[in-house]
């Protein structure tokens, strides 16, 4: 659907529009009025002659033209006959406020309705059960509760919360909005619908995501590769920990990597900031549209010995790198601070130097060009108030980091050390000078490290796009360790040598073949999780100690449902989580420490598929324990390339194989190599339970 004429209409009509004082149908005629929109703007009720001095019609079909946009401010019953008037007029589309549709109880028939008339004209329906779209750059507002004028920006905010949007319309930090869209029951158009559209809108820099829902994958990437090749910014906030699979929920893989996680990876993957609260989206958008993404460190510049310690125990935590400073750049930094100061990284300037500006641009353009900074990010608190030489004082201060920004080309971000400390004009001047400017000192360096990195891949985007899985809505059923370890085989992902038994003396008989101890081990599709069912035995020996205990595992509960499993004992080594979900927004590789510990130490990395060996490789070397990987304390490093080599070929089965989740829990990684030990999967079948 086109949004074109929804988000930059030139005509709006009102229908149920009147003058009680709070309804929608008249705070939307009055906001077109307070926002100053410039086109043309019709009334619809059949009831009256004008309203708010807007002349009134009975109808769509009385209009003289089919208007772009049309707000639908009426009770939910008489909405979707509404909205097929407005598509067979050929109306550009349509905004709905009114709750009672799917959300509420008996509200589902009523939606499919909405949802039938927009898509038989292809209309574009915003809502129902939100508060609607602000274009501030426009100058028009489609929204149900007051709206007063605002000076227009380049962040654009797309909310599945109405609340969240208010807010955002509302907030004093220097944010100066673009566009803002309040999704509600999103009927009609999604998430990605507005994302994709607003890349295409001349002024917009970033767009603020906050989400509720997953949405599909394959149109997040659409719009997410739109904004990558338009050098848009994104950042998301994702609100509830969403419910893992009801696969992986059973297996160790939901537990540590759940949808919440794998939505995180896809939208990181795809260029995309993380946010973890409102405050840090809308202070994240914003730097985004100042800042394009740069590799390279943060350099942290204060004249308080505190913030600067402050600053430092917080930046690992935040994900901002503190590089320690090379040899020349400590050399420029001594030559312009005061004898007090040490040259370091975060750098306390000393307040000696608060009135030298000309040192104070010296000294941003020395740490910005320093090779192994990216970005500059200074701290600066200003009190409500000043004026006379205070006001002067303070402002020189802000035009020294101005002026080295300026003068060497370096990004720079001003975050103040409490939110509360820079004030709405200043921050907003700080961004129109091409300086981000952050409210609180945990945030400024949240958002210091988020721009951090390589810009946004349009090909990585459409590569992910391009291997999502057709999803067939069939029943799933789990594989028994036996038959997955058969697929993995015939895959080319090492296992052990071993073999099920069909009685007690096939067990002594494979146990003979496969030399020396074997492991004993029950396989069947309900035992997801052998070793807290005492179903598995290790290192067993001789005839006797086989026929043993191969009888005590078929004595157990599950033992008359189960396969008796034959296996060599694989060479010791780093126990390892190698998983692949393909149920989640996009198919997703998890790896991480593994065994029994796995939920325990919840040490892994989520990656979106494909993903090359190399890559793997990498974030196994990220790991909390890579040390147990990469040798340490006398131990020499393991079959690393190996372990990333065999998570790749699993990752490729389960696509080839369309199965739902895969867990190879655990992968023994030796000096040698890898093998996957254990081995669970979910496959899609047929109504009749044959695998498809």
């Amino acid at each position: 659907m086109d949004l074109g004429r929804l988000l930059a209409p030139a005509s709006v009509a009102v229908v149920g529009a009147t003058e009680r004082p709070g309804a929608y149908g008249s705070e939307a005629l009055l906001n077109l009025e307070r926002i100053g929109y410039e086109g043309r703007v019709y009334a619809v009720n059949p009831t009256r002659d004008t309203v708010h001095g807007v002349a009134c019609h009975p109808d769509l079909a009385a209009l003289p033209e089919a208007p772009d946009a049309v707000v639908v401010a009426i009770p939910a019953r008489d909405v979707p006959p509404v909205v097929e008037h407005a598509g067979a007029c050929g109306c550009g589309g349509a905004v709905v406020f009114a709750a009672g549709f799917a959300e509420a109880p008996g509200g589902a028939a009523l939606q499919e309705s909405l949802v039938g008339a927009a898509r038989r004209h292809a209309l574009p329906v915003c809502g129902p059960n939100g508060n609607g779209i602000v274009g501030i750059a426009g100058r028009v507002a489609l929204w149900g509760d007051m709206v007063t004028p605002a000076a227009a920006g380049s962040v654009a905010l797309v909310s599945q919360s109405g609340n969240v949007a208010v807010n955002a319309l509302a907030s004093r930090r220097g944010l100066r909005l673009h566009t803002v869209v309040s999704c509600g029951n999103q009927a009609v158009l999604s998430a990605e619908d507005y994302l994709e559209a607003l890349a295409e809108r001349e002024g917009v820099r970033s767009v603020a995501l906050y989400l509720e829902h997953d949405g599909d994958g394959a149109r997040w990437c659409d719009a997410l590769e739109r904004c990558a090749r338009a050098g848009i910014g994104v950042a998301v906030l994702k609100a509830g920990t969403t419910a893992a699979g009801a696969a992986a929920a059973q297996a160790h893989t939901g537990a540590v990597a759940g949808d919440q996680a794998a939505f995180r990876a896809f939208a990181e993957d795809c260029g995309a900031a993380w946010a973890t609260d409102p405050h840090e989206l809308l202070e994240l958008a914003k730097t985004l549209a100042v800042h394009g993404r740069t590799p390279g460190g943060v350099a942290v510049m204060t004249c308080s010995g505190g913030d600067s310690s402050v600053a430092a125990d917080l930046a690992d935590e935040l994900g901002a790198q503190l590089p320690a400073l090379a040899d020349d750049t400590v050399a420029k930094l001594e030559a312009l601070l005061p004898a007090a100061a040490t040259a370091q990284n975060p750098l306390d300037y000393t307040s000696l130097l608060w009135d030298d500006p000309d040192a104070l641009a010296g000294l941003v353009g020395a740490l910005g060009t320093d090779p192994s900074v990216g970005r500059v990010l200074v701290l600066y608190d200003q009190p409500a108030g000043l004026d006379g030489a205070a006001a002067e004082s303070w402002a020189a201060v802000l035009n020294g980091v101005r002026a080295g920004a300026t003068r060497h080309g370096v990004p720079v971000l001003v975050g103040s050390t409490l939110p509360e400390l820079l004030d709405d004009e200043t921050a907003a001047a700080l961004q129109h000078d091409g300086i981000a400017a952050v409210a609180g000192l945990r945030t400024g360096l949240r958002c210091a490290g988020a721009v951090a990195g390589d810009a946004p891949d349009p090909a990585r985007i459409a590569a992910i796009r391009d291997g999502l899985p057709a999803r067939a809505h069939w029943r799933e059923r789990w594989l028994a360790e036996h038959e997955t370890k058969e697929l993995l085989r015939a895959g080319g992902v090492p296992v052990p040598d071993g073999e099920t038994a069909a009685d007690l003396d096939d067990a002594v008989a494979i146990a003979d073949r496969i030399g020396g101890p074997v492991v004993l081990k029950l396989s069947g599709a309900a035992l997801q999780h052998k070793s807290e069912r005492g179903a598995v035995l290790v290192g067993v020996e001789g005839e006797r100690a086989v026929r043993a205990g191969a009888r005590r595992l078929l004595m157990l509960p599950e033992g008359g449902e189960a396969t008796l499993l034959v296996e060599e004992v694989a060479a010791g080594g780093a126990e390892l989580l190698v998983a692949v979900r393909t149920d989640t927004i996009v198919p997703v590789l998890v790896v991480g420490l593994g065994g029994l510990w796995t939920e325990a130490f919840d040490d892994v990395r989520v990656l979106t598929l494909p993903a090359s060996p190399d890559r793997v490789e990498r974030a196994l070397r990220e790991l909390r324990a890579a040390g147990v990987l990469t040798g340490g304390r006398g131990h020499r490093p393991l079959a690393v390339a190996a372990a990333a080599e065999l998570a790749v070929r699993a990752a490729e089965l389960a696509l080839a194989h369309g199965l739902s989740l895969l867990e190879l829990n655990p992968v023994l990684v030796s000096e040698r190599g890898a093998v996957a030990v254990d081995a669970l999967a979910v496959v899609p079948s047929t109504p009749t339970g044959e695998p498809t």
